[in-house]
C-alpha cells in the first residue's frame, strides 16, 4: 500500500513538472537524491559494520546467550502462552537485544525467525496468535540503548554532539516498550 502512495507521488510530481516545464528539476532531483543516497550508504555503512561486527563476536563468545538467558525471565512473564524452554524466546531475546544496540539489520533474522517459530505454536494459521502480536510490539516500539543508526546520520550531516539522543532515545523507547505492552494487554483482555 504504502509504495502505491509514493508511487501515486512521484508520478503526480513528474506530471505536474511536465505541465509547468521544470523537466531540469525532474533530472536534478533524481541525481541529487541518487548521489544523497550513496553518500548516506557509504558514510552509515562502517559503522554498521563495526556495530555488526561487536554483535556477531557477542554471539560467538556466548555473551547474547547470557544475556537471553537473563531476559528469558522477563519474557516468561510477557509471553505466558509459550512453552519454557521453547526456543521461541531465545530467538525473541535475541531480536530485543540486536534492537537495544541500535542494530536493527542484525535483528530482523531474529525477528523472522521469532515468528516462525510463534508460527508453529499457534493454533490458528491463518490468524496471529497473542504471543505474535505481543513480539510485534516490542519489535515495533524496540528498547534503544545505543541508536548506531541515528548516531551515524547525526555524524554524517555535522553534528556537534552526535551522541547527546542517546539518553532520550532510552527514555523514548523505554516509555514507548511500556505503554505498547499496556495497551496489548488491555486489547487482549477485550477480546
Amino acid at each position: 500500500m504504502v509504495n502505491k502512495i509514493w508511487g501515486f507521488f512521484i508520478i503526480i510530481g513528474i506530471i505536474f513538472c511536465l505541465f509547468t516545464d521544470n523537466v531540469d528539476v525532474i533530472n536534478n532531483e533524481i541525481l541529487n537524491s541518487c548521489k544523497t543516497a550513496l553518500d548516506m550508504t557509504f558514510k552509515i555503512f562502517p559503522v554498521m559494520a563495526l556495530w555488526l561486527g561487536i554483535a556477531k563476536i557477542a554471539e560467538v563468545s556466548g555473551l547474547l546467550k547470557k544475556l537471553s538467558l537473563k531476559l528469558s525471565g522477563i519474557l516468561k512473564f510477557i509471553f505466558p502462552e509459550i512453552p519454557k524452554g521453547h526456543q521461541s524466546l531465545s530467538y525473541i531475546s535475541s531480536n530485543i537485544i540486536a534492537n537495544m544496540f541500535g542494530l536493527g539489520n542484525a535483528a530482523t533474522p531474529f525477528g523472522l525467525k521469532a515468528m516462525q517459530s510463534l508460527q508453529e505454536l499457534n493454533t490458528k494459521k491463518d490468524t496471529a496468535s497473542r504471543s505474535m502480536i505481543t513480539f510485534l510490539v516490542l519489535n515495533t516500539s524496540g528498547v534503544t540503548i545505543i541508536p548506531t543508526t541515528i548516531i551515524s546520520l547525526r555524524m554524517m550531516y555535522g553534528s556537534v554532539d552526535p551522541t547527546s539522543i542517546v539518553f532520550p532515545c532510552i527514555i523514548i523507547t523505554f516509555t514507548s516498550t511500556f505503554i505498547g505492552l499496556i495497551i496489548d494487554r488491555i486489547l487482549a483482555r477485550l477480546s
